[in-house]
């Protein structure tokens, strides 16, 4: 199988990125695996679909990590033909180039699109992650298991909202990822959230979203592949992040920890209640964000945490993944173009 992996920059990738560990899981299985920059994408005069990409040395094994990441930043570059490829996923932060390279995502779900519509399996499927650059996606999932949400500029319409709620809620801005921007604010303590409204509308839309005294233990990243709960052996792929002592964010990467998590019941019922839009969007796979029996949000670009999973329960989550692609690749050898991106990518 051949599997390109999209990313931001391949320079700015990481070891502890799941993206890192997916694509030496795929090597480590036999795979010709590569990563792809948002930037290196070509269309050719020919109408053919290339790119400039980034490879380990054929055949070798790595122990780690960090050395497999190592070979593919040193590897000399090298364009390759792209309608070959069998699987591609793409794995790009549409926050980490908002505002230095705003063109990026958008060109890399296009030519996401383009290699699918040239046999490739894409995943997620492209056209529903344009849609869902924004937070406004969200909205389209089942209400009972949202918490309440308004979406405005108006700064007196948020301070109503807020006291509709009695007083207390989390903004954040409408586009964005990592926690960046996200405020707990109590208007008892703090009756002028004029700057914090101004500096988060200031590039766009706010979001007002109801705070759950739950969120005071953190929330539960869990994986959802194919519509279901990611279980290996047992074991979801679920854990609980915590936020630190003074933050309210619990995201790793504003200094959230990880810690193991028994998943419930309830949970598993939020998984099913959101399962049949995550079948039809072609969302592959995602992380959802749970906070008590409420989805908080739902990571469909580049969901963090196989790693946090591995450490804490010895099991390698990433090769599931991997395996369920090498299946896809197999039916669609079976049933050829009869099956759509968004059929196969969640099948």
């Amino acid at each position: 199988m051949r599997i390109g992996f999209v990313v931001n920059d391949i320079a700015t990738e990481k070891p502890v990125y799941t993206t890192t560990r997916l694509a030496i899981t795929a090597v480590r299985r036999g795979h010709d695996a590569c990563l792809i920059g948002l930037g290196d994408f070509g269309y050719e005069p020919d109408g053919s679909l290339s790119a400039v990409v980034a490879a380990a040395a054929p055949g070798k094994t790595y122990r780690s990590l960090d050395r497999y990441l190592e070979a593919v930043q040193a590897a000399p570059r090298e364009r390759r033909e792209l309608e070959d490829f069998d699987v591609v996923m793409l794995r790009a932060d549409p926050a980490v180039d908002a505002v230095d390279r705003p063109w990026a995502n958008t060109a890399g779900l296009a030519f996401g699109r383009m290699l699918a519509e040239a046999g490739a399996l894409v995943v997620n499927e492209p056209r529903t992650l344009a849609d869902a650059m924004s937070k406004a996606y969200f909205q389209h999932f089942p209400e009972s298991v949202r918490p309440r949400t308004l979406i405005s500029r108006d700064e007196e319409r948020v301070r109503e909202f807020i006291e509709e709620l009695g007083g207390r809620a989390v903004l954040k801005p409408l586009q964005g990822s990592g926690g960046s921007g996200v405020f707990l604010v109590n208007l008892k303590k703090e009756p002028n959230i004029t700057q914090i409204v101004e500096a988060i509308a200031r590039d766009g839309y706010l979001v007002a979203q109801e705070y759950l005294p739950a969120a005071g233990e953190g929330d539960v990243r869990m994986f959802v592949m194919n519509g279901r709960a990611l279980e290996v052996d047992g074991r979801h792929a679920a854990f609980r992040r915590r936020p630190g002592d003074t933050d309210v964010r619990s995201n790793m990467s504003a200094g959230g920890s990880a810690e193991a998590v028994k998943v419930t019941e309830e949970m598993l019922q939020l998984v099913e209640t959101v399962r049949p839009k995550l079948i039809s969007d072609g969302m592959f796979l995602v992380g959802l964000d749970i906070v008590g029996d409420k989805l908080m949000e739902v990571n469909v670009f580049s969901p963090g945490g196989l790693g946090s999973c591995a450490a804490l329960y010895g099991i390698d989550f990433a090769a599931a993944v991997i395996e369920d692609l090498e299946r896809k690749t197999a039916l669609r050898d079976h049933y050829g173009s009869t099956l759509s991106n968004v059929q196969l990518a969640t099948m």
